[in-house]
Formats: structure tokens, sequence, C-alpha cells
């Protein structure tokens, strides 16, 4: 996991507080056509809390559709849901239970009564560990499901899904279960009247709202490190692709953990996630998504002076020196942007590039997206690009490709919708030149496979296009030299830099920003500073 062809789940991005229609029923005549659904009906007084999918790829499995609350499916309190769609045919897979205000009062209810209760609060941390580690083992042993489900709602490939993100999200329970234990706090000598000494103690109750490109790698990264040191959690899954973790929700009550310590919720983001952000009884706010979005949660946020962590936009530049290993740089710079459909918050969007070797690096970087990138059947193994998440992202990416034009930049690869078979959020893989940095797409976060390439002549000019963003959160320098390799990477206005690659982030390392890229440190041993506080205690031994 150390490094990786592809990028792991570096991600985020937007979660925004948008609209849906809401919609009724479980599944439509139409999702019948794309994969077999069998519904398990409940009574007259109860509604379904489940159907029988089977994906294309033949797997079959049991589908969660309620609210996951005190380890128990329940309906939404008004019987409301949300469609989710797959991207790949744009027909709606099946509907699920969409929470209210007063879900969110009740899923934090369930949180605060678990962190006070002593099935949890008295749980050693070596006892806690084996919890999060027999989660992991779960998750590993229904691997193949879970990616099938993130293929099936996403639209990422499945070996990307099975291989790079389910990899990821086991080592990162497994990580923090070995840390839970080992936390520790200080003895702090101040002379021999004075017994002074820290503990660190959970946080709380924390309201975790994650985002759709990575639902079970961005859930893995906030439920680690707050399970590992002693916190309850309300989950705010993100509204277009829920599927994923409420069939991981399941595995989280079979591993054994109390009622309450981890509830699922689904809805909209206007009203789910902004309840749960201003609840009174929410101690923390873990949020990943777009910075617009993230200002809001910290506007709602500051009325109960909640702790928070953000992880928002990106737009990372990619420095190409001119001694540097042309195809070397070609193959990461391909890597930093393509994957995951362009949808990565670190995505290295802009190619920073010697005007020296500017023409060749870009030939040789067209070819390596011409070779590498190839669109289709996300369960298709030979698929390296699926579609984008929603349609309202597909048309995103294709106002952002308009709006360069406009401004004229050169399409020189890509650049329109790739429809496969007459459907699906398919764009194009587009390489944009001649691109100047007054233009939005220079200045602006597409999240999608689009990239801007831009000459330099001078490392300054180079350090100066690079910080030339509101963003701070990735970068990535390509050189020969190492001297300069490091004096560069200091200067970059970013919270992570790659030398030599780009987005082979690891669970071992701090992710995080700068600037409006985010406040806060996810992954490693960083991110347990933000769920637990230090107490300090004074005893006076001359007493």
């Amino acid at each position: 996991m150390a490094a990786c062809w592809r990028p792991r789940a570096w991600a985020r991005k937007p979660l925004t507080f948008a609209t849906h229609p809401l919609i009724f029923h479980p599944c439509t005549a139409a999702s019948r056509r794309s994969f077999h659904i069998t519904s398990r009906l409940g009574t007259s007084n109860m509604p379904r809390m489940e159907v029988e999918l089977t994906a294309p790829n033949g797997r079959k499995w049991t589908q969660p559709l309620g609210l996951f609350i005190n380890n128990e499916f329940v309906a939404s309190s008004n019987g409301q849901t949300l469609a989710s769609i797959n991207p790949t045919t744009e027909q709606e897979i099946c509907s699920v239970f969409a929470a209210t205000a007063d879900d969110v009062d009740a899923a934090v209810a369930a949180a605060r009564k678990a962190f006070k209760d002593p099935s949890w609060k008295k749980l050693s941390g070596t006892e806690r560990g084996a919890l999060l580690w027999r989660l992991a083992d779960l998750i590993e042993q229904h691997k193949e499901t879970l990616a099938t489900i993130e293929t099936l709602d996403n639209g990422k490939p499945y070996k990307a899904a099975l291989e790079e993100d389910l990899a990821d999200v086991i080592s990162v329970f497994r990580y923090y279960a070995g840390y839970a234990d080992k936390n520790f706090g200080q003895v702090i000598d101040v002379g021999p009247d004075k017994l002074a000494y820290t503990l660190k103690q959970p946080v709380g109750v924390c309201g975790q709202i994650i985002p759709w490109n990575y639902p079970l790698d961005m859930a893995a990264w906030k439920l680690g490190p707050a399970l590992c040191c002693g916190n309850t959690v309300v989950l705010k899954l993100a509204e277009q692709t829920p599927l994923s973790m409420l069939y991981a929700a399941k595995l989280i009550k079979e591993a054994g953990f109390p009622p309450g310590v981890v509830n699922v919720i689904n809805g909209h983001g206007r009203e789910a996630g902004a309840a749960l952000v201003q609840h009174p009884d929410v101690d923390k706010i873990a949020f990943t998504g777009s910075t617009a979005t993230g200002k809001e949660v910290m506007k709602m946020a500051a009325a109960t002076m909640k702790d928070i962590t953000l992880e928002t936009g990106g737009k990372s530049p990619l420095v190409v020196f001119e001694d540097a290993d042309l195809d070397l740089a070609a193959t990461w710079a391909h890597i930093g942007i393509m994957s995951n459909q362009g949808q990565i918050c670190t995505a290295t969007s802009r190619l920073l590039v010697h005007d020296k070797i500017y023409d060749e690096f870009l030939a040789r970087f067209k070819a390596k997206v011409q070779e590498i990138s190839v669109l289709g059947d996300p369960f298709d193994e030979s698929t390296f690009q699926g579609p984008q998440v929603t349609k309202a992202q597909y048309e995103r990416v294709l106002s952002y490709i308009r709006s360069g034009q406009e401004e004229g930049a050169a399409v020189v690869l890509g650049g329109q919708p790739a429809p496969q078979q007459g459907k699906g959020f398919f764009v194009a893989p587009t390489v944009f030149a001649n691109v100047k940095p007054h233009m939005k797409i220079f200045r602006e976060e597409i999240f999608g496979p689009c990239v801007v390439v831009v000459a330099f002549r001078t490392e300054e000019e180079a350090i100066e296009l690079a910080n030339d963003t509101t963003y701070g959160l990735g970068s990535a320098v390509f050189t020969k030299d190492l001297v300069r390799a490091h004096r560069v990477a200091r200067e970059i206005e970013a919270g992570m830099v790659w030398i030599n690659s780009s987005n082979d982030s690891d669970f071992r390392i701090p992710f995080g920003g700068v600037k409006q890229s985010g406040i806060g440190r996810e992954l490693g041993e960083a991110a347990l500073s933000a769920y637990c506080h230090i107490k300090a205690v004074h005893v006076n031994m001359a007493a």
C-alpha cells in the first residue's frame, strides 16, 4: 500500500447540500432491465428494509435500505426516500430511506447514550482495537461484494474498487486498531511537589460527512481514528452513493460494536447534513466535500463552537522541470489526473511544464492518456475510466470544457461526451493547451478527467504559478535534481508534495491541505489529534 500504480482514496469532493427528487418506491422497472432485483417485503405495518440485487458481474447480495441507528435498520420518520442511480446505465438501482431532522435527532441520541454506556465507555483501548480488527477482517471477507456495490453505485472500475479502495479500507482499520491502546498521555516533570500528567480522552459524539467519490474509503478514514479514540459516530453518507456503506453497516454490527456506537444515515445534505452539523449534542464535525459547502459547514458549526476538521477542494499543480524523466513524468501525470474519472480532490489538474520540453512532454502525455484511459463498462477488466458519478457532475465537467474553449484554450485531446452504447455519464479524457492563468479551467476545480498544460521558464515562475490558487491540497515536482526538488517542495503552498510521483498517498502519512483546501489532517498518527482532547491533571504532592 505504500505506493500504487493508481491512487488510493485521496479524495473527496463534492458533498454539496443540494436537492434530489424524493422517490417513494424501492426500485423501478428500468432498474430491473440492468440487473436482477427481488424485494423483501415487510408486513402491512412494516416498510421493506432490504432488497436482493444482482450486479452485471453476477454477484448477488442483500442490500439494506434503511437508516442504521442503534445497530438496527429503520425507516425514515416520514417515509421519504432518495434514489440511487447507476451512472453507467442511467437507471435507478433502488431507493433508500432519507433521514429527516427527527431521524438525525434519533441517531445523535443513540450515539450520546452509547458514548456514556459502560459497554463502550469502559472498554480498554486494546478491546476497541480488537473490534476494529474484527471489522477489518469482515470487510476483507466481503470485499468482492463491497467492490461490486461501489462500482454499481459510483461508476468506478471494479478492479480499482477491489484492488485499491478496499485494500486501503482494510489497511486503515487495521492501522487504527493497532493505535487504539497506544495513544498515550504524558507525565510532566515539574518538580517534587507536584505530579502533573495528561490524559487523552475522546471528544464525544462525532458527526462525520463523507463524499461520493470514495464512499467506503472516506468512511474508513473518519471512522478509524474516531473509534480508535473511543468516540461514537453519526456518519452521514453522500446522497449520490449510499449503498456500499449501508452494506458495511451490517458488518459493524457483526463485528460486535455496541448499539449506537456507529450510526449510518442517508439523506439530503440540505436536510440531514445541515441538521447534523447544527445539532447541539454533536461535539465534532468532520467533513469532506467541496470548499463552498465546507464554508457553510463552518458557519453552521460556529453556533455551538464545535470542533471541526475539513478536507475540501483542490487545484493541485504538477511541475515538470527541464531535466525530468519525461516518461516517468507523463506516466504519473496521467495517474494524477485521470484516475477515478478525475474525481479526486488532490488531482494534479494543472501541469506546469518547462518551455524547453513543453512540446515533447505534451506529446508523451497525450500518448499515455490515449494508451491507458480506456473508457467503458466499469465491470470490464480492460476499463480504466468509468462514468462520472452523476448527471449533474457530468454536465458540470462539460460546462468547464465549453468555458475553456470560449476563453481561447486549445483542446488537444478529448473535449466531448463519450457515451458507451448511447448511455452513461462518460466524458472523454480532455487535455487543454494554450491556457492562461486567468482562465476558469486554470483556477477552478473541475473534478473530472480534464487537465491544463501551461509552460514556464524559470523555477521562480513555476513556484509562482503553482501557488497562484486559493487551494493548497496536493502538488508534485518532477526533476532529477533532488536539491531543487526539496527546495521547491518547501516553497509550494500545499499540505502534500510528491517528488517524482503523484497521488500515491498512504494510510500511514498525514493527508490534508492549507488555504481553502481545509483544516486539520486525516490518516497517520496526526488524525488522532482530531478525535481526542488532552486533559491536564495537577496533583499537589505537598498536601
